[in-house]
């Protein structure tokens, strides 16, 4: 691939420092990770043919949580010891960023990007990227915090003094939505789901397909 630029890894350092404490949010929130969960895999594609599966990446892998449930074989990570704790998942592990992806061209069925997007340092780019190495007709799935919500608004609020989210960028749907028409992805669909019972829908999972 060639070296890839450093900027694009400054989000990492503290994934890499507090690896194992991001791997126990998951077991410390177990229903609203079960709520992520349900609502991403309705759009994971299933082979038409008998004993096939769709090659999947997913980007931002982090700890392996999400695409070890959902089977995808695939993913990418820029933090070493997130990786090795997805790669004890089973993941068929790859060090990078999605604004510039090891893979060729055409190469995935589908793509996940879970709380991934708000770390990138170029969406646009990745969002590109992301279109080359999917195979024509292509899915692309996104799951976020959408920044105008109950949580985004609480994250966004918390984030200067967050090991996690101190560097991220929060996006709305609409900034997702215009992301993807821009680069004229096709087949847009989107649903909110509730996290909590006083939640208007913090959790938002985009589909879109090239």
């Amino acid at each position: 691939m060639g070296e890839q630029n450093n900027n694009y890894l400054l989000n990492s350092s503290s994934f890499d420092n507090y690896a194992k404490e991001y791997d126990s949010w998951y077991d410390e929130n177990k229903e609203i990770y079960k709520l992520e969960v349900k609502a991403i895999k309705k759009y994971i594609p299933k082979s038409e043919k008998e004993n096939e599966k769709e090659i999947g990446l997913e980007i931002g892998v982090g700890t392996g949580r999400f695409a070890g449930v959902f089977g995808i074989k695939y993913g990418l990570e820029p933090s070493k010891s997130m990786a090795d704790i997805a790669k004890y998942r089973g993941i068929k592990i790859y060090i990078g960023v999605a604004e510039e992806l090891p893979f060729d061209n055409n190469f995935f069925d589908y793509i996940l990007m879970t709380t991934t997007i708000c770390f990138l340092n170029n969406p646009i780019k990745a969002l590109g990227e992301i279109k080359r190495v999917l195979k024509p007709n292509g899915r692309l799935i996104i799951g976020f915090i959408d920044k105008d919500s109950l949580f985004g608004r609480f994250y966004e609020s918390k984030k200067d003094n967050s090991k996690f989210y101190k560097n991220a960028k929060f996006y709305s749907l609409n900034d997702v939505l215009n992301m993807l028409n821009k680069l004229n992805y096709k087949n847009i669909i989107y649903e909110k789901v509730k996290l909590k019972n006083n939640d208007d829908g913090s959790f938002v999972v985009v589909c879109a397909e090239i």
